[in-house]
């Protein structure tokens, strides 16, 4: 039953434990969850473990860029590399070159760490997937990119 009588549900549901928010809320922090537990027996946190992957695909990347990736705050992402940097896993430059950014690079022992994790990380990812069927998967991710790009805007 509804609280408001006139607010009108967006879509059928019992209750909001069936909403699509809170499904997808749910199934984000059982993912969090788990990343957090592997990632901890690494000495990483989910979102040094996102920088890391990210400056393996995109080297260079400034602070701002890597928050916008790894959802997080540019003042968090500050932290983030600057412990990442401290711990000898990325370098960046002490000054900007030009403007504020200062790119970061994974060192040798960043890249070892990341594919050190890598396959605990990815071994929860295919424990999710695996549930979804195979004809449905494309499905699903493209459905999810219409959320996001949707509430985006």
């Amino acid at each position: 039953m509804l609280e408001n009588p006139s607010a009108e549900q967006p879509h059928a549901a019992k209750d909001v434990s069936q909403h699509v928010g809170y499904v997808l809320k749910r199934a984000q922090a059982a993912l969090r969850g788990a990343m957090d537990k592997v990632l901890r027996e690494h000495g990483l946190t989910v979102p040094q473990y996102a920088t890391l992957e990210f400056l393996a695909l995109h080297p260079g990347m400034s602070n701002a860029d890597l928050a916008r990736a790894t959802f997080v705050t540019r003042q968090s992402a500050n932290v983030v590399l600057r412990g990442l940097q401290e711990a000898g896993l990325l370098t960046r430059p002490a000054l900007a070159d030009h403007g504020r950014a200062r790119p970061a690079h994974l060192t040798e022992e960043g890249r070892t760490r990341l594919a050190e994790v890598q396959a605990a990380v990815y071994a929860i990812e295919r424990r999710m997937v695996e549930v979804i069927p195979p004809h449905r998967m494309a499905a699903l991710v493209t459905d999810l990119d219409r959320i996001a790009e949707t509430l985006e805007e």
